[in-house]
């Protein structure tokens, strides 16, 4: 106890006589060896004195923190202008580091940043993305439905309301802040959509909420050229001039003609092989696990906007086009920073984060 501290001898006395093993206590232990008619008035009266102690106590250690309270405004003030101390806040996250480096390349080919809303409804995440009830890509997208009837974060168009959101449901993509943006404007539109989006996923390589972007260019013959020099200009300028970009067809119920995007594995440097591996070695060396062994990663899908898509939104297919794409932002992160799993960037091990600076 330190000498003159008011609050620690009030705590003193507190623990003396209410403690465990305090007077009090051993009082009421002793109670077995009264006979029993003696018993209720030792009792009460025992139990009166505990009262009227805890009440002196409170008392007191409320005048203690007043008293101690009076002592440290009437001593030397505190002078606010001297420097504070340094805080150490730690690095930037791996994921939001790599979401503002995409947008920045994408800001300097003159796309504009665009958000919307994380819950959405079927109309804006689905069906004016040339999806309907019956498609079979919806199970691709399995996502978390909220009750249906619940009203949509609406927004109006210049011609009045926007259509019925149907059911209620989180985002499976962003491709929902596209139609918005139809919706709320004429062409041209030239935006880039980063966001959360959630679908029904957790293995090694998906998880339940990951972060994604999406961009969109509608104006008078746009072509699939403009869409392959824009993305290949986008990952030089993003992983390097060393990496390397290829297309490959695919199919995306919103775009056609459509591609899948894959760039040069850094983690082995596009070779297949484990880190490290000799070439001259006589043993077969160990596949690259971030890359499947294949050299390459997707990280993107793109392709020319559907007409339906057109229809749905009110702008004439037979006068403008456009193209979208959308890629992971944890799995570019992945690739910028060369990291070989993707959880790695949800556990928060700070031991981890630190490699960031």
């Amino acid at each position: 106890m330190a000498a003159g501290d008011p609050i620690a001898e009030v705590d003193s006395v507190r623990v003396r006589f209410l403690g465990k093993k305090g007077e009090v206590s051993r009082l009421l232990k002793q109670m077995g060896k009264l006979p029993p008619d003696e018993r209720p008035k030792v009792g009460q009266a025992a139990n009166t004195v505990r009262d009227a102690i805890e009440t002196a106590v409170r008392q007191a250690l409320d005048n203690a923190r007043d008293e101690a309270l009076r002592r440290e405004l009437a001593g030397p003030p505190i002078d606010v202008t001297l420097p504070g101390r340094p805080l150490d806040v730690g690095p930037r996250h791996p994921v939001s580091r790599t979401w503002d480096e995409v947008v920045d390349v994408f800001r300097k080919m003159g796309f504009e940043a665009a958000s919307g809303p994380e819950i959405e409804g079927d109309f804006y995440n689905f069906e004016a993305l040339n999806i309907p009830p019956e498609h079979p890509a919806r199970d691709m997208q399995d996502t978390f439905y909220l009750n249906s009837g619940r009203p949509a974060p609406a927004m109006t168009t210049e011609g009045g309301e926007g259509p019925d959101p149907g059911d209620v449901l989180l985002r499976t993509h962003t491709s929902p802040v596209q139609v918005r943006a139809m919706l709320r404007q004429a062409p041209p539109v030239r935006i880039i959509c980063p966001g959360k989006v959630y679908r029904r996923d957790s293995d090694p390589t998906h998880t339940p909420m990951f972060h994604q972007i999406e961009g969109l260019w509608v104006d008078r013959n746009v072509t699939m050229a403009d869409l392959k020099g824009t993305l290949q200009l986008f990952a030089k300028a993003f992983f390097g001039t060393k990496a390397q970009v290829r297309f490959r067809p695919s199919y995306f119920q919103f775009t056609e003609p459509s591609a899948e995007v894959d760039v040069s594995c850094s983690i082995c440097g596009g070779s297949g092989t484990a880190a490290g591996a000799s070439a001259r070695s006589t043993v077969e060396p160990e596949s690259c696990k971030t890359c499947s062994g294949t050299g390459w990663l997707e990280i993107l899908g793109a392709g020319m906007v559907d007409p339906a898509v057109f229809e749905a939104v009110n702008y004439d297919p037979e006068i403008w086009s456009g193209f979208a794409f959308g890629m992971g932002i944890d799995r570019v992160a992945m690739l910028k920073y060369q990291i070989d799993d993707l959880r790695m960037l949800f556990e928060n091990d700070a031991r981890f984060l630190e490699q960031f600076p």
